[in-house]
């Protein structure tokens, strides 16, 4: 698999503590981290969980590097949100996963509502991510360069990007973002890739060779693994999946924004048990893949999950619960990955 220096700028943090990062680590892994965001990191109570680095040795922010936030006018870049974000990480010592460049939503109007030629469309991502990924260069270990562009069934989602330039806006991202910063990972991000179907053969049949084809390279896959009570699928066969990005020509690959959520509340302790031994079968097959580097869970703790506002009566989605107390999802997650610790001694 393939590290940055970021990586080595970040530390190997070791030690055998039983935290989710330290083990993860002590298992073979490079991270195992949290998303936040800005809203949150007042909050003492969770920071003082979250600036833990041996529980959280990675950080995403979750969407103050989102085009919205870093250019919301055309050639006015503002980094603020971001910018709190990769400090305290850095504060930390803590990996920086960055999020994201080009995805259709979250879009100034500006972007979103324009009629662009394909030559001044490609001027704007290019011009966007040299600006975004220059000003965290050195920063971040990875950049989810390209995220959500596929539909359900393979194809090509609509967006602005998709209309104007068709599936070649992928590569022209990649490159851009190679070029801005060398020794940042480059990753595609997308939901339900866990599994095999449409949508991940379309990630090996259109999405990889798009990039390659703009002379660019894919470093990485990120899946972003937002999954469902009774509904995720096996060890093995996440493990497989995983595996066939590596075969089609992805560095690494990496569970990018885990959480398994309850279709109805509250949850039952039957349920509860369901859902950790759901959340071992994801580390599991993390574990069982060489180039599947790490997992970040989008926020650590059901007071902050999107989910509830997206799905309502939905939720409890996380490994720490509203009141910041660890669920018994955090016990087998600790607990297969201080078995795989102890294996790999």
């Amino acid at each position: 698999m393939r590290f940055s220096k970021a990586m080595v700028g970040a530390g190997l943090l070791t030690g055998t503590s039983a935290q989710l990062h330290s083990l993860a680590v002590a298992a073979g892994k490079l991270y195992f981290g949290s998303a936040t965001d800005n809203g949150e990191i007042t909050d003492t109570a969770y920071r003082a969980i979250l600036d833990n680095a041996d529980e959280f040795g990675q950080i995403t922010p979750g969407n103050g590097q989102k085009w919205q936030f870093t250019e919301p006018t055309q050639g006015q870049f503002s980094y603020t949100s971001g910018d709190a974000i990769a400090a305290l990480a850095k504060e930390n010592n803590q990996l920086l996963r960055c999020h994201t460049l080009v995805w259709h939503s979250q879009l100034p109007s500006w972007v979103s509502g324009g009629s662009w030629t394909e030559a001044e469309l490609t001027s704007i991502i290019e011009t966007h991510i040299s600006n975004v990924v220059g000003h965290y260069k050195g920063a971040c270990y990875s950049w989810d360069v390209v995220n959500e562009a596929l539909n359900e069934d393979g194809t090509l989602r609509d967006s602005i990007f998709s209309k104007v330039l068709g599936s070649s806006f992928i590569g022209i991202a990649f490159h851009a973002a190679g070029q801005a910063d060398p020794d940042a990972l480059l990753y595609y991000n997308d939901y339900n890739l866990e599994w095999t179907g449409s949508k991940s053969k379309a990630v090996i049949n259109t999405v990889i060779p798009a990039i390659k084809a703009a002379g660019a390279e894919i470093d990485g896959v990120g899946c972003q693994a937002h999954l469902i009570v009774g509904s995720v699928p096996s060890r093995a066969d996440l493990a497989a999946t995983l595996k066939s990005y590596i075969d089609a020509g992805a560095r690494e690959v990496a569970y990018t924004e885990l959480d398994i959520r309850f279709s109805s509340l509250p949850p039952t302790d039957d349920g509860l048990k369901t859902q950790g031994d759901a959340y071992a079968d994801v580390v599991g097959a993390c574990l069982d893949v060489e180039e599947c580097v790490g997992i970040t869970i989008w926020d650590y703790t059901d007071k902050y999950s999107w989910i509830p506002s997206v799905f309502p009566g939905s939720g409890a989605a996380l490994l720490y619960d509203e009141n910041l107390e660890k669920k018994p999802a955090w016990t087998s997650v600790s607990s297969i990955l201080a078995a795989a610790a102890t294996q790999a001694c």
